[in-house]
């Protein structure tokens, strides 16, 4: 269990908040009674729970419903807003944690929402155009599934450590003893996936926390496991949608728009 800090500043508004962070602060684990946006002006946060992990770069907003037991953690300095959502909002979202592209609305929003100077009528309209930016999102698969299976576990374990590691799946599952058309079988039960997927949204999550740290793109390719940049910049294009030159020039606009 992470062992929480505090973040460097906190504030807190009318059904929102702003905290902080240091590189590699975490929270505490907790849940809240009513379901809540997260979203990095600066940075990348992101949101764990018992059964994944959500990655919540510049571009993305991250869902998490009332009672869900997580925590989270910044990558890079953080700027982290929260806005809690009225019940009759939140029944519009998933009943799962989920991530969703960010117009440019729905972020200056988020922003808005976390000033202490806004009124609550104001406050109660930009709640409805939040939802309403929502509802036309598209969800992202910036979710990086957590196994179960023990041996899953210890194979997650080795490849968080060790990103880069391009050892087969077979030779692994020796290590963990079990044989690959089992933990094979074990990944497509347990979070819908091959081996080869599930290791590349892996790497992309390291990929983004290499990057809030100011690593430029061919580091964090050969860091991540990719040979050369190109593979890896049309893997993180095709999860997160974009480049990662484009996406360190987004996350740098939005932190000179604060």
């Amino acid at each position: 269990m992470p062992v929480g800090r505090q973040p460097v500043r906190s504030e807190l508004f009318p059904s929102a908040g702003a905290h902080q962070w240091e590189s590699g602060g975490i929270s505490p684990v907790h849940t809240h009674d009513e379901g809540h946006l997260v979203y990095a002006a600066r940075g990348v946060l992101s949101v764990h729970t018992d059964r994944r992990t959500s990655i919540v770069p510049a571009n993305r907003v991250a869902w998490t419903p009332a009672g869900t037991t997580h925590h989270h953690r910044a990558h890079g300095e953080t700027d982290m807003r929260i806005v809690f959502l009225p019940t009759a909002l939140a029944r519009r979202l998933p009943d799962r944690p989920a991530v969703f592209l960010a117009s440019g609305l729905a972020r200056e929003v988020l922003l808005a929402l976390t000033s202490r100077e806004l009124e609550s009528t104001a406050r109660a309209r930009l709640h409805r155009v939040l939802a309403d930016e929502l509802d036309e999102a598209t969800e992202q698969p910036l979710q990086l599934p957590e196994p179960q299976d023990d041996r899953l576990r210890a194979i997650a374990q080795h490849l968080h450590e060790n990103p880069a590691d391009n050892t087969p799946l077979a030779d692994l599952g020796r290590q963990v003893g079990a044989g690959a058309r089992t933990l094979s079988r074990l990944l497509r039960n347990e979070l819908g996936m091959t081996y080869y997927e599930w290791r590349t949204q892996l790497r992309i999550y390291h990929a983004l926390v290499l990057l809030a740290d100011g690593h430029d793109t061919t580091y964090v390719a050969h860091a991540c496991g990719w040979a050369n940049p190109s593979g890896f910049i049309a893997a993180f294009a095709a999860i997160v949608g974009t480049t990662p030159g484009r996406h360190r020039g987004l996350a740098l606009d939005q932190h000179s728009n604060i």
